[in-house]
């Protein structure tokens, strides 16, 4: 009895400990040795299936071409960061828009979806967006919750948005396309975009004691400089997303190949731009190799505990479920959405992901949701959900990482309370988001399905 509930005691303990404070992927690795002894006491598995561990993570990590692509990006983003483009483009946003109602707060939502297909590395463009936009939006008396909620919630648009970090791990946890799967996040990505600035321009309308406009029209000189502004801070990452994305849809570069280019032509910007010295490169590949240590440790200890859980039964005692009819397909996506939901609360998406994804991916993939969506085309519908859905994670107190950054970069001009307050109604829109392409899958699948099709 004892060996038939051993996945879900495995499961539950990674639960527990997960909230002693340890390193996810140090809990992650430690559970799984646990119960891999205690799986070799009783006789569930033997030595000989360990060094097969060993075997899946080389194989499925160390030695996947796909995950060349993560390293690339994440220097591609620094890059980015590094090169000033960011803040000649926020400038010139803020000058063209400074007479329209929250036309502030209009700039950085723009600036978050241009950052987003540029850099996706959510730390970066939250800080760039607190230190540039929130003193000038405070000097224009702005409300502190508005301004803040804008900037945190534009500031994650890189998690879904492609080229995404994301949706390449999410891409070779579930081994589908990761070219398709970018084209399949694009339209929710811009959806997402439009409902904030929906709203901003909505709540500025009602309220317009939270977004004040500039009452002074642009001066010559503004004029003459703001074209400047927008032409070298909006062509050269639009040149750059086009060789990126470009490359994948014309089928001349696999995304990690697309990924080299990327980073390639970021460092090309930097250096352009004289923005790049020898300490900043160092100190660019050193940010990049943090990143990318913590990402694929969390990877390691997070395939050691999927391998262990199938080997106990896990994926068979899931299965049962559905195969009885105790849980139907509609019942199990609300299940796994509201886990990933409450997990935002409390994790960051890589943890979440490389926990939730690994374990579930093989049912998701045999569930049927009738003529609602394809069966061939549920495996990207539903990592387009669970993509949307992790949006949430960077937003929702206490342990929200875009209310830290936001904080920590805008320290005593801002308090928590603010943040928290500012980032509601985003979070709701993220939601309302996840519920149109719950009910509409062809806003994810359209596109792809016309591209690869």
């Amino acid at each position: 009895m004892f060996a038939e509930w051993l996945p879900i005691i495995m499961f539950v303990s990674l639960a527990l400990f997960i909230f002693s404070g340890l390193p996810v992927a140090v809990v992650l690795g430690g559970v799984s040795l646990v119960f891999a002894g205690i799986g070799l006491a009783m006789g569930e598995i033997r030595f000989v299936h360990l060094p097969l561990l060993i075997n899946r993570i080389f194989s499925g990590i160390v030695a996947n071409p796909v995950m060349v692509a993560v390293p690339m990006f994440v220097v591609m983003g620094t890059l980015l960061e590094k090169s000033g483009i960011g803040e000649d483009l926020l400038e010139g946003l803020q000058t063209l828009m400074r007479r329209v109602p929250g036309g502030l707060a209009l700039s950085v939502t723009l600036m978050g979806t241009i950052l987003a297909a540029s850099t996706g590395i959510i730390g970066a463009s939250i800080a760039m967006l607190t230190l540039l936009a929130l003193p000038m939006m405070l000097r224009n008396n702005y409300a502190p919750s508005l301004a803040t909620g804008t900037i945190a919630a534009s500031g994650t648009l890189g998690i879904l948005i492609p080229p995404s970090i994301m949706l390449v791990i999410m891409g070779d946890l579930l081994t589908i396309s990761v070219g398709k799967l970018f084209m399949a996040a694009l339209v929710p990505g811009l959806i997402l975009s439009g409902l904030y600035l929906v709203y901003i321009v909505a709540i500025s309308f009602m309220r317009p004691k939270l977004a004040p406009r500039a009452s002074t029209p642009l001066t010559a000189d503004e004029k003459r400089a703001l074209a400047g502004k927008l032409a070298s801070g909006f062509i050269p990452p639009a040149l750059l997303i086009g060789l990126v994305l470009g490359s994948i849809l014309g089928g001349w570069a696999t995304p990690t190949e697309a990924a080299g280019v990327g980073a390639l032509g970021a460092l090309a910007l930097a250096v352009f731009r004289r923005r790049l010295t020898l300490p900043g490169l160092n100190h660019v590949l050193g940010r990049s190799l943090t990143t990318v240590s913590m990402i694929f440790f969390i990877f390691v200890g997070a395939t050691a505990f999927s391998y262990l859980f199938r080997r106990f039964g896990g994926e068979e005692l899931v299965l049962s479920l559905v195969d009885t009819g105790v849980l139907g397909p509609w019942s199990i996506l609300a299940i796994l959405m509201l886990m990933v939901f409450v997990m935002g609360f409390f994790f960051d998406w890589i943890e979440i992901t490389l926990i939730v994804l690994p374990i579930f991916a093989p049912i998701v993939q045999l569930l049927d949701f009738g003529d609602h969506v394809a069966s061939v085309d549920a495996v990207y519908w539903f990592a387009i959900l669970v993509a949307i859905n992790l949006q949430t994670s960077f937003l929702t107190p206490p342990f929200g990482f875009a209310l830290f950054y936001t904080k920590g970069t805008a320290r005593d001009l801002v308090t928590i309370g603010d943040i928290y307050r500012g980032i509601i109604p985003f979070v709701v829109l993220q939601l309302v988001a996840l519920a149109l392409v719950l009910e509409f899958p062809n806003l994810a699948l359209w596109l792809p399905n016309q591209l690869f099709n």
